[in-house]
């Protein structure tokens, strides 16, 4: 018995180092196959190199600069006789009113715009008895409502429309203004003596150097409008709505007296 497991073990040693070896060749087989031998040199020049991972190939991928987009702007510039005349006053218009409602309660601001040349229509007066069809009370027209040096003595404007309307040296003795509608109209040296602007509104209106004696503003809505120079002797504003800054401006008229600065809202 004794006998049988000692030969039994001489066996077990016997064997193990040749299955191991066998073991060991297998492997060595496999490293030294065709396929493990094309496979080393790529593997060692990755070794070699910057091993893989994700943040490698985005940090490469930021590094790529994309050209800058460029975009192609086309203006379009109308030739001169593609604009439309009625266009053209039509903004004229606008810019006129627009310089003349910037220009403020200042009288120096006022000497400083400049207005275009007088309107060569003959009949450019009588447009005030139509008055502005366009625009209403922002003063903008498809024209330039040009009464310079018109004279409407006596005549009758009431409900009209006449704002953004150069008014300059007019003359409006005695006119019926009654419920006129004058907006950033500029009627520095006009003459409204005896004018009647009952139930008017007068909305930032120069009247600068004008004539306003006897001028009834019965009712009347004046807002921003300025007196700086003007002739208030003898005119009515009983029941007049007038803007906090007007009365201060219509308070330091001299010529405004009497009853005339209780109805106007004067302290003194």
């Amino acid at each position: 018995m004794a006998l049988c497991m000692s030969t039994s073990a001489f066996v077990a040693k016997a064997v193990r180092p040749a299955v191991r070896a066998s073991a060991e060749e297998k492997v060595s087989a496999a490293m030294n196959s065709p396929r493990i031998e094309s496979a080393r040199p790529m593997a060692t020049s990755l070794a070699s190199d910057r091993p893989f991972s994700p943040a490698f190939h985005l940090s490469d991928r930021s590094k790529r600069r994309r050209p800058p987009l460029t975009y192609a702007v086309h203006r379009f510039h109308p030739q001169p006789s593609s604009v439309p005349k009625r266009v053209t006053n039509a903004l004229a218009a606008a810019a006129l009113s627009a310089s003349i409602a910037l220009a403020g309660p200042v009288s120096s601001a006022n000497a400083e715009i400049r207005l275009p040349p007088l309107d060569p229509d003959p009949e450019r007066c009588e447009r005030a008895y139509v008055g502005n069809t366009i625009g209403q009370a922002n003063a903008v027209s498809d024209r330039i409502l040009d009464l310079r040096k018109c004279t409407f003595t006596d005549k009758d404007l009431s409900t009209k429309t006449l704002s953004g309307a150069l008014m300059v040296d007019a003359d409006f003795k005695g006119a019926n203004m009654t419920e006129v509608v004058m907006s950033k109209a500029y009627a520095v040296g006009a003459d409204f003596t005896g004018a009647n602007f009952t139930n008017a509104v007068v909305d930032r209106v120069t009247f600068d150097g004008a004539n306003l004696s006897n001028a009834n503003f019965y009712n009347a809505v004046i807002t921003g409008a300025t007196f700086e120079g003007t002739n208030l002797t003898g005119a009515q504003f009983e029941e007049a709505l007038i803007g906090k800054e007007d009365v201060k401006r219509l308070c330091d008229n001299p010529t405004l007296v009497n009853e005339t600065r209780f109805q106007v809202g004067c302290r003194n």
